[in-house]
């Protein structure tokens, strides 16, 4: 499967969830909620960096070694975009 890696991290980030769920239910000192926080979000960074770079890899790959400029074009702008989102956050 092409995205395994990223599948097994996501569930480890689901459960990493359902874990901050229960400690805000319990009142947990919001420290350590926000650490867990975090660490959820460093979590999704690293799986949206290996989405990425496979990405990268084969479809930009593709679309700049092909023959269409329109295609080319597109996809580049879409990685530009995801960087401009990501700046936003």
């Amino acid at each position: 499967m092409k995205h395994e890696n990223a599948l097994k991290r996501l569930k480890t980030v689901e459960g990493h969830i359902r874990g901050i769920e229960r400690m805000v239910e319990d009142d947990a000192y919001c420290i350590d909620v926000i650490r867990q926080i975090q660490a959820v979000q460093a979590a999704l960074n690293k799986v949206s960096t290996m989405i990425l770079e496979e990405h990268l890899n084969s479809c930009l790959t593709t679309a700049v070694r092909g023959e269409d400029p329109d295609e080319r074009e597109r996809v580049l702008q879409e990685i530009k975009e995801v960087f401009e989102t990501a700046a936003k956050v």
